[in-house]
This record gives C-alpha cells, structure tokens and sequence, in this order.
C-alpha cells in the first residue's frame, strides 16, 4: 500500500553550506544531507558566492534526502529558508546567473551607501523600510552589478533581467521560471514598505533598480507552485519561504508579541516579534516582516550582528588557534578569565547598533601570560557582549527582554549558553535541536500543505523539548567585562 504524502522536505540554503531535511509532522528527521559553499574573496571587503554552486548542491543534498526518507511519494511539500540579503542576477531567457552572487557580509557598496546618508535619504528610507543605509541590505548590491557587469546591463537593456535572493533563485530553478519572493525576503531588500503590498516605485528609483527585475512579492506559506516533475520523479508542491532568521523566529514559537529569539550561526541575530505593530526603532535596530500570511503581516524588530561564528571559524582557519570549533568551550572552560584579554570580532565591520562598516577587528588587553585559552575565551565572551550591546537597544526602543531564546550552531556550546545568561542577566532557553531554522520552515510549509491549521498548531507538533540556563555571576564581575568590553569597543 502507498503511503500518504505527509513529510516536508527543508531546503536550508545558508551561508557557509546548503542542506536538505525531511522532517515528518512531529519534528522528526527521516533525511538529511549537506555541503559546503564555496567562499569567493576577490578583494578586500568582498563576498561572493557561485549562484550555479548553491542551485546544483541544494539539487544534490534534496535527492540524497529525499531518498534516505523513502522517496518523493511521501513529500506533501517543500519549505525553503536561506541566507537573506544575498542577490543574484540571472537570465531570464537562459535561467543562467550573470554574475557570482553578492553575499549579505559583501561590504562594496558602502561608498554608494555612504553618499545616499549624506544626501539626507536615510530617514526617509527607515521610515518606509524599517531598515538603515548599509551595504548590508540587497538594493545597493543590485545597483553595483548593474553598474559593474556588463552581462547585467545588457540583461537589463533587453528585459531579460531577474534579480532575486536566494529563495528566489531556488524556486526558479526548481520551477522551471517562476519568479517570486516571500515578504520576509522581500523586506532585506530596502525596496519594500513594511506597509506596502510591493515595490515601491521611489525606492526602486532612488537605488537605481528596474522594478521590471524583480520577483512578485508573496505570502510566507501557500501554494507557489510546483518543481518539475523530473527534479525528483515528480511534482512538489512549494508551500514554505521564509529568510532564515524569520524562520528561526518561528521555529523556536516566538509567534505572540513580546517573544524574542537569537540565532548564532555565521553572525548573530535576535528577533523579538512585535505582532502587527510597524516596528519603529530609535536606537538603530531594524523592522522587518516577520511573516506573511492570506496577505497579513506580522512584524520583528531586528538587530544584526555580522561577526559570530565566522570569528571562531577564523581562529580555527585563519589562525591555526583551534582544530575544531567544539574545542572552544574546553579551552575557555580550562582559565578562571580571558586575562584581560577582549577581542571586538569586527571582521566585517560592526552591525547593530553601531552600523559602522569601516571599523575593524581588535584584540586588546594581550601580555606574554596570553594563551591560546584566553583567546579562545575571548571570542566567545565577545558574543555576550555584542548581545548585551542588542538587549540594552531593545530595551531603549521599548522592546525589554523578559528571556531569550537561542539557537544555530554555536547555541550547542554549553559555555557560551551560560556566559549569555550570566551577561545578560537573563534566563536563556535553548531547544535540544538549535537547527530552529530549517524548523520554521517545516512548520510554513506544514501550513502552507494543509498539514496544520496554524504556526501555533505546527509549533505545538513538531517543537522538542527544551534546556534552560540561568545566570549566575556576581554583580561586581558582570560589570567589570562590561566595562573592559566598552573600552575595547571606543578604542576600536
């Protein structure tokens, strides 16, 4: 007998490897595959991805977890989450990129970015985006390739351009031309009103984009469409988008006002989900689209932090420091204190809310008693305090955490957990699964395929068991790393 279609396969594109998940309709992984990204540095402050690399991978890990869970039969639907703010340009008539991808970290375009400040246009972007003029966001990325690459403006000139992120690229090519992005994407770009229903024509303008290249702005769970039929042995439906930090938003069930969450993956991001309040910040943090459903919003403030995981990726590769990122809780674990020693991560400058694209990394308080061990320390104490930088700009902006749930690869490290709690002087709650990501976007689609009648529904089935931790540090202490931390950060 064939069993009924009742899986959700998760397409997770992210920024360091792409991975495919089957999970069944209680948050259960019947498949799983993965690979890495390949990362393109052409020159300082540059970040680019090969578009062709993400599509074919994300083909191959889907295939591997397709068969590991028994086959196409038995996908009801696709869920797609990825790395948001990264654009690709590609041919409309060839379905071919035109360009390697400029990655979210890509930090070209401050100068643009830079004279449209000084030309008085941020206030006015804010107010309509939620969002700051920095390279961080996709439309100033458009800009450059089209002034850059000539393959793009002739792809312009001749209406054949498409320009999409990430989720968009994806479900062309699993489409075979459907051209759409969800609004929680849709709202990276700095081309969408948090408001609006799409594009607005003045922003399109003011950065230079051809409303003519982008993708119809859509719900974040329904029916999209279809692959085609010989991508897996037959058509899946599309039901789930989302970016990956919203995604995670949902998969960790921060789904009523007030709830907050943050993901440690490459960098660091915390949402706190405002209903559907415009979220409006005074102190540099984003508003963003949270979700979007039958053509209602729901809103997150959002601060960003650039630098998190990638900066023990960089003690491991670049420095030689470590042989694994697990090693890093041991060795913090093994020195009463970082000796002194405070590393501010800003390798790609700083995020919020300090949105300071030309400061740089330092390493501070160092003596010939420096070990490896302190340094290893130190950078994962820099992750409580870039937090700890977030939660006083939420609080500011009237949004003050009552607890903070975390996820994403580095929440696995126990010591880290714990320095986030005692930092923040906050209970941290942390999922046994922390991949809440590809999570969210099981539960859209779960949605989006009929599966479940609501998100609460689907955080009800398929959320697992949780582990808190509370902090335990002494007044006196908390305040002297706050006050080494600030020190570090002006001098920086």
């Amino acid at each position: 007998m064939t069993r009924a279609a009742d899986l959700i396969l998760v397409l997770d594109a992210g920024t360091t490897s792409t991975r495919a998940v089957v999970f069944t309709g209680t948050g259960q992984i019947l498949g799983m595959a993965q690979q890495a990204i390949a990362q393109h540095y052409p020159a300082p402050g540059h970040v680019e991805h090969d578009a062709a690399e993400i599509w074919q991978a994300t083909l191959a890990c889907a295939r591997q977890a397709v068969a590991q869970a028994g086959g196409a039969g038995r996908i009801a639907g696709i869920g797609i989450t990825n790395q948001r703010e990264t654009v690709i340009a590609w041919d409309k008539a060839s379905g071919q990129p035109l360009h390697r991808a400029l990655v979210w970290q890509d930090r070209r375009t401050a100068p643009f970015c830079d004279a449209l400040r000084a030309a008085g246009h941020e206030p006015a972007v804010q107010a309509q985006t939620g969002l700051l003029l920095d390279p961080y966001f996709s439309a100033s990325k458009m800009r450059w390739l089209l002034d850059n690459s000539e393959a793009v403006r002739a792809a312009a000139a001749g209406r054949r351009l498409a320009f999409g992120t990430v989720e968009s690229w994806l479900v062309w090519q699993l489409t075979g031309g459907l051209h759409i992005s969800d609004a929680s994407n849709a709202s990276r770009t700095s081309l969408l009103p948090l408001a609006g229903t799409g594009w607005d024509a003045g922003l399109c303008n003011l950065f230079g984009v051809p409303p003519s290249g982008l993708p119809a702005v859509t719900d974040c769970a329904g029916h999209f469409g279809e692959t085609l039929p010989d991508l897996f042995g037959r058509a899946i439906p599309i039901a789930g988008l989302a970016g990956d930090q919203q995604a995670a938003t949902i998969g960790q069930g921060c789904l009523s006002p007030g709830e907050t969450k943050a993901t440690f993956g490459t960098g660091a991001f915390v949402l706190a989900n405002m209903g559907d309040k415009l979220p409006r910040s005074r102190h540099r943090l984003l508003g963003t689209v949270l979700c979007q459903l039958g053509g209602v919003r729901s809103y997150a403030l959002e601060g960003s932090v650039f630098v998190a995981g990638s900066l023990i990726q960089w003690l491991r590769d670049g420095l030689n420091l470590i042989a694994s990122a697990a090693e890093t809780a041991e060795l913090a674990a093994s020195v009463p204190d970082s000796g002194g020693v405070t590393i501010v991560p800003a390798l790609s400058g700083l995020g919020a809310p300090h949105w300071r694209p030309d400061a740089r990394a330092a390493i501070t308080g160092m003596t010939f008693a420096t070990t490896r061990a302190h340094l290893a320390r130190a950078a994962l104490e820099a992750m409580a305090m870039q937090t700890l930088d977030l939660a006083d700009a939420f609080a500011a902006d009237g949004a003050a955490w009552c607890s903070l749930r975390i996820d994403g690869g580095m929440s696995a490290n126990d010591w880290m957990a714990q320095d986030l709690a005692n930092m923040l002087a906050l209970t941290v709650e942390r999922p046994d699964f922390v991949e809440t990501t590809a999570l969210g976007a099981a539960m859209l689609a779960g949605l989006g395929t009929g599966l479940f009648g609501s998100l609460t529904e689907a955080a009800a089935a398929m959320r697992g068991p949780v582990r808190h931790f509370v902090p335990d540090m002494e007044d006196d202490l908390r305040a002297a790393r706050v006050s080494r931390w600030r020190k570090a950060l002006a001098a920086t």
